[in-house]
């Protein structure tokens, strides 16, 4: 089927941006992950012969959910065992979604909820990290098996199951669909949290392959980060998340040069940075650091943001940085945390002290097979000038690196060390 460019742009720029609104307008009708998803994809697929002939409808998303959701009453009303797949899902009443006249009077507001309720189901506490974060990519950032598989560098198989086992233990387990209680809340908002955290930095430093960023990661987690501040404004961890995101991502544009090599904070350009997210971000992280004692990932963000705020690496206010460390190590004792600040004890008081600092994490052993523990200390020692130490510690960090970006920045490090 030849598509009209115009039509379908259109349809692409709706599922990068209405996926998840669709989706969990949908499952609300169902109460069925797999039927739900099946619905919406009949939906695009409407849109793009529909689209062609009517034009482009002045509420996409609107329009693709009420498609969406006629489908699944459609549906549902011809399957004699209707009655067995409502409890999937099920929190309180079932009729709700059944209700055709309910479906016309959609809206934003309650799409916003109904997302919402989405959200807390893909990261529900009973399911793994890995299957939440799967979850979350497939449903809410509407990425297909194949792409989130590619993200996580497992095979489409692979991550098909553990997409299946997820939404299985969703149903037998019986998770509600439902924004959590106030009580729990801050729990489970952590857990949001985390997932979409954890999204960022896989695309911000791309653990394997031949990109130093994924920027489909990055962009996803940004859009995530930006749904949970339009869903709930007043909470700070959010605020310092969505902070540290835009203030660690407008660097973006200076972290590689004209050959596509990395280029080290120490040497970006600065005017490449993106400077109106340092300003939305440098106001978020104001606002999240109100909150006393300040989360982590407001303190987080605040590191960002005294990089973001300095004119050169020359005038980075490091005492600051360590100083903010101090206060993150003591709320998350993490041991890559506790790697970064001796990192920032090393600019601050100099590489003996900062390669003092980074030696007893030799013996930590989540950190043994982490590539940027040897890279700091290769650094810090050619600083010194024990060149044989720092080859060692440069080859180290290769074994350990599968980004190929990285590697070239290491293998260039080690035969500068060898002139």
């Amino acid at each position: 089927m030849t598509v009209d460019p115009r039509v379908g742009a259109a349809v692409v720029d709706a599922h990068r941006r209405e996926w998840a609104f669709v989706l969990a307008a949908t499952v609300r009708v169902t109460r069925d992950l797999d039927l739900a998803e099946e619905c919406v994809q009949d939906a695009y697929a409407k849109a793009l012969a529909t689209w062609a002939t009517d034009g482009v409808p002045r509420n996409t998303g609107a329009w693709l959910t009420t498609t969406a959701r006629r489908r699944a009453l459609d549906l549902l009303r011809r399957q004699a065992t209707a009655a067995r797949a409502l409890p999937l899902l099920v929190e309180t009443s079932t009729d709700e979604g059944l209700d055709q006249g309910h479906e016309e009077r959609l809206g934003g507001a309650e799409i916003g909820d109904e997302r919402l309720r989405l959200v807390f189901t893909c990261c529900h506490p009973t399911l793994s990290r890995d299957a939440q974060v799967a979850l979350t990519l497939r449903l809410l950032c509407g990425l297909s098996t194949a792409e989130v598989a590619r993200a996580f560098l497992v095979s489409e198989s692979t991550m098909a199951a553990r997409i299946t086992r997820a939404k299985k233990k969703i149903t037998q387990a019986r998770i509600p669909y439902r924004v959590p209680a106030r009580e729990e809340l801050p729990d489970r908002v952590a857990s949001v949290c985390e997932v979409v955290h954890l999204l960022f930095t896989t695309g911000h430093a791309a653990p394997a392959g031949a990109e130093l960023i994924r920027r489909d990661l990055v962009e996803r987690a940004l859009d995530l980060a930006r749904m949970l501040r339009t869903l709930l404004p007043a909470n700070t961890d959010i605020a310092g998340l969505l902070a540290l995101i835009l203030l660690t991502d407008a660097r973006r544009g200076a972290r590689l040069d004209e050959h596509g090599q990395l280029v080290l904070l120490a040497d970006q350009n600065r005017a490449r940075w993106d400077h109106d997210a340092i300003t939305e971000g440098m106001a978020l992280v104001r606002e999240a650091l109100r909150r006393r004692p300040p989360g982590r990932f407001a303190l987080m963000a605040a590191i960002a943001a005294v990089h973001d705020e300095a004119e050169s690496w020359d005038t980075t206010d490091w005492r600051e940085i360590v100083g903010l460390y101090d206060l993150l190590v003591a709320l998350w004792p993490s041991p890559v945390v506790a790697l970064n600040r001796a990192v920032a004890v090393g600019f601050a008081d100099g590489p003996a002290a900062g390669l003092d600092a980074l030696d007893p994490l030799t013996i930590e052993p989540q950190l043994a097979g982490y590539g940027y523990l040897a890279a700091a200390r290769a650094e810090f020692l050619a600083r010194l000038g024990r060149t044989h130490d720092a080859r060692t510690a440069y080859e180290e960090a290769l074994l350990l690196t599968e980004n190929t970006i990285e590697r070239d920045y290491l293998t260039h490090r080690l035969d500068q060390l060898q002139m």
